[in-house]
């Protein structure tokens, strides 16, 4: 029998909010979305009340996963600045982080806190879409695998997870005893998405703090065990999923996923210039589909350039982490959610993901040992 509406209103009506009236009374409830089990709405607050009800977020998600029928409950805290906020951010583009608020620290940023087990959590990053960033990413993750590394992997790209298709999975996180999603086995990594929430063609139609929100969750309400690499496939660009990364957790590193075309490289400046600015350390960047090499003659031609992100890691003193060339056989493996590095260990292209792999192991290596 499936989860209705009413039901979940009525549990909600049992959490009192710090207006003094229930959360279904405070005027702050959303549509409340119900699909195969599992249950999505936001608290829409003003942004002087967030911390005052990061509990009640905290309960509604209690009660409404309590309801037999409900396997997952995502409840996101949304805050609007008011007028006033201009003098303190808001007027240079600085977004609104709802939920999950800690102590602010050094250059305003708030107070990070680790992920209990975890050793070391890494982004890897672009400045814009179709690089190959996400298949970089699950490879990489492989290539620290076969380095001998627990490893997990959170795909952070809200609006477009590709990490479902990459993997070949199509199950669903289940709750613990403590009601923390358990991530999914593949590959011997251990792996979170929102794509394993929703379905492949839904559209995640959220604003900035529903995204911020989303990606703590994934962070936080998940029991991630103990690793010694976090792998996190952020999306494109320079936007709110970042600024939460660098604000929840220390993250120990950044990968800058760029091709060799100019285009590609304006846009990895401004990737890379981001996490300097919030004190993330650049572990190098990867020229993704460096060369293409005819499999039938073996002549190598340089589709989209060649050697622009070696020149660039070099003239921004970053280490270059390496080339991988444009190839069927990554391209395919990808689509078949069967990862080159899976498919073809012998490879060369696993070969090159696992060499890459290596030189950001060296670099997270006292890190790692200290953990």
């Amino acid at each position: 029998m499936s989860v209705t509406e009413r039901q979940i209103r009525d549990e909600l009506a049992k959490v009192m909010t710090p207006r003094g009236v229930p959360l279904t009374q405070a005027g702050v409830l959303s549509e409340i979305a119900i699909k195969d089990g599992k249950a999505y709405f936001s608290l829409n607050v003003s942004s002087g009340e967030v911390q005052a009800w990061d509990k009640v977020r905290a309960q509604a998600e209690t009660v409404v996963r309590a309801i037999p029928g409900i396997s997952v409950a995502m409840v996101v805290l949304t805050a609007e600045r008011s007028a006033g906020a201009a003098q303190t951010g808001a007027s240079k583009g600085v977004p609104n982080v709802a939920g999950h608020r800690a102590p602010h620290g050094r250059g305003g940023l708030p107070k990070q806190s680790e992920i209990p087990g975890v050793a070391a959590i890494i982004a890897v990053a672009s400045g814009k879409g179709g690089v190959g960033k996400s298949t970089t990413a699950i490879n990489l993750a492989l290539g620290l695998r076969d380095l001998g590394l627990r490893v997990g992997l959170l795909d952070a790209d809200i609006y477009g997870p590709s990490v479902p298709r990459l993997t070949g999975i199509h199950g669903k996180p289940r709750l613990n005893d403590s009601k923390k999603m358990i991530p999914l086995e593949q590959f011997g990594l251990s792996i979170m998405s929102i794509g394993f929430l929703v379905e492949e063609e839904t559209p995640m139609i959220w604003r900035g703090p529903m995204v911020m929100s989303a990606v703590t969750q994934m962070l936080r309400e998940v029991a991630w065990g103990e690793l010694d690499v976090l792998v996190v496939d952020m999306p494109p660009g320079t936007g709110d999923a970042q600024l939460t990364l660098a604000q929840e957790v220390p993250l120990k590193g950044a990968v800058i996923v760029s091709t060799p075309q100019d285009l590609s490289l304006i846009d990895a400046r401004r990737g890379l210039a981001m996490f300097k600015k919030v004190n993330v350390p650049v572990l190098g960047i990867v020229e993704n589909m460096s060369y293409f090499q005819c499999p039938e003659c073996g002549t190598r031609s340089d589709i989209f350039g060649h050697g622009g992100a070696r020149h660039e890691a070099e003239r921004l003193s970053v280490p270059f982490l390496g080339e991988i060339p444009l190839h069927m056989s990554i391209r395919a493996n990808s689509d078949a959610g069967t990862p080159v590095v899976v498919s073809e260990p012998d490879g060369p292209h696993a070969a090159i993901y696992r060499e890459i792999g290596g030189r950001i192991r060296d670099q997270l290596k006292g890190i790692i040992a200290a953990a």
